[in-house]
């Protein structure tokens, strides 16, 4: 799937990926009304990824969901990413992906920079459990969790989505992190602290997999690093039954999608594997 926030600005770059292979697309994070975000500087590359803090622009539900249906006729399955400081708003905006044409909602309760919108509500696991409870009764589409490994207690949040009957969590969403100016004494970004993303946070986003299967039932959406076949190979043996890939598009182009699947079969084959369920949670066995 290609993650949220990677080339999902509107029709024409979601549609680029679907033409470039993507499985499925995640929309950048909408919420209830528009946000210009952050001032720059919002993104710079380091040496193993890039740091962002773009602080969640979009232009709202209403207006996005133009954009949406324009891809109402895609068999490329949409899914909707949504961000809130209540549980009433989470509800209200995931009413408003499915009347726009998702085929899923995905709850970002886990954005490093973004304050009131982020860690706050994806580190309380009973606020987390009325969010999904509460957008699982207003909507007839599965509903992923976006969790944070930037917490202490992963687990038990994805615990509470489950029991709230989430139907998958993805883990993990970018890593809260500095990048210091020692020439100026100052931070780069406008924001100071942004979120990592990269082969650099593939080692952490595969243990959180690992950790969040150990404890739930539900499926696990694995994103963080993804760049070769290898990448999805690691986070499927850690028990994810999908992947996602963001930062990859930037240092491949968009047929990363279509090359992930071609390095991961080639494994398969060179390995004796006949089926991807096999390597579904092969490490945890």
């Amino acid at each position: 799937m290609l993650a949220s926030g990677i080339m999902d600005e509107d029709a024409g770059s979601m549609q680029r990926m679907i033409d470039a292979g993507a499985g499925a697309i995640v929309t950048k994070s909408i919420g209830m009304q528009p946000r210009d975000g952050y001032a720059n500087p919002t993104v710079i590359e380091l040496d193993h990824g890039l740091l962002n803090a773009m602080g969640l622009p979009n232009p709202g539900i209403d207006l996005y969901g133009q954009e949406m249906m324009l891809l109402k006729k895609s068999k490329t399955p949409i899914i909707g990413s949504i961000y809130a400081a209540t549980v009433k708003d989470f509800g209200f905006l995931a009413s408003k992906m499915q009347q726009y044409g998702a085929h899923a909602v995905e709850l970002n309760v886990s954005c490093p920079h973004a304050k009131h919108y982020g860690l706050e509500v994806g580190c309380d696991p009973v606020l987390v459990y009325e969010i999904v409870s509460s957008v699982q009764q207003q909507i007839r589409l599965p509903v992923f969790v976006k969790v944070s490994a930037n917490i202490m207690n992963l687990v038990e949040i994805a615990q509470a989505a489950e029991k709230a009957h989430a139907d998958a969590i993805v883990a993990i969403n970018t890593v809260k992190a500095m990048k210091i100016d020692i020439e100026t004494t100052r931070p780069i970004l406008a924001n100071k602290i942004g979120g990592y993303s990269g082969k650099a946070i593939k080692p952490i986003g595969v243990r959180c997999v690992y950790d969040i299967a150990q404890h739930v039932d539900i499926p696990i959406i694995g994103v963080g690093g993804v760049t070769t076949g290898e990448d999805a190979i690691e986070y499927l043996m850690a028990g994810a039954s999908a992947v996602q890939i963001g930062s990859a598009v930037y240092y491949r182009g968009p047929e990363v999608f279509k090359s992930v699947c071609t390095e991961l079969e080639i494994w398969m084959k060179n390995h004796g594997y006949t089926n991807i369920t096999e390597l579904i949670g092969a490490t945890c066995l």
